[in-house]
């Protein structure tokens, strides 16, 4: 089974476990995102095509990573006016990877990787404390750097008058 989505102004032929690179979709790495422009859909012989969408379609797909695009530049120049402008870009991407394709719009809850992200954080933190305090290791405070003695300006004595 496959499907023809629309997303970011562009058309993908998807099917179930593909990776997509799209235009910058809203969401962290692990968020599930709906794709509700579904124009085809394909099972075996059976094709339904939307005028323009199929309504109720839907795609399921999971946010892997956000990235970037290659640096393109971008050199503007006009002749025998001696203008020339170098300009580079990059495109802000988002890397999907599809999880099901569903003809009535009904999808399955895909389990979120961020909330196990945010629990995994905080224990490395607090086995550093816990290794500091077993070696015994003493948090020296640092000593304020002397301030160095301002010079003192002498005064220039006036050359005597003949």
């Amino acid at each position: 089974m496959y499907a023809v989505v629309k997303t970011g102004g562009k058309q993908y032929r998807v099917a179930k476990d593909d990776k997509i690179v799209v235009d910058r979709m809203i969401g962290e790495d692990g968020d599930s995102v709906v794709l509700d422009q579904v124009l085809m859909m394909a099972d075996g012989d059976k094709v339904t095509v939307g005028s323009p969408v199929i309504e109720g379609a839907a795609v399921g797909a999971t946010v892997l990573r956000q990235t970037r695009g290659p640096k393109i530049m971008v050199f503007r120049r006009k002749r025998r006016k001696n203008f020339r402008r170098i300009r580079g870009h990059r495109q802000d991407l988002t890397l999907l990877q599809i999880n099901e394709i569903a003809p009535d719009g009904k999808l399955k809850a895909a389990p979120k990787k961020a909330a196990a992200k945010s629990e995994a954080s905080p224990a490395p933190k607090k086995a550093a404390k816990k290794t500091a305090a077993k070696t015994g290791a003493k948090t020296e405070a640092k000593a304020a750097p002397k301030k160095a003695a301002a010079k003192k300006t002498t005064a220039k004595k006036a050359a005597a008058k003949k």
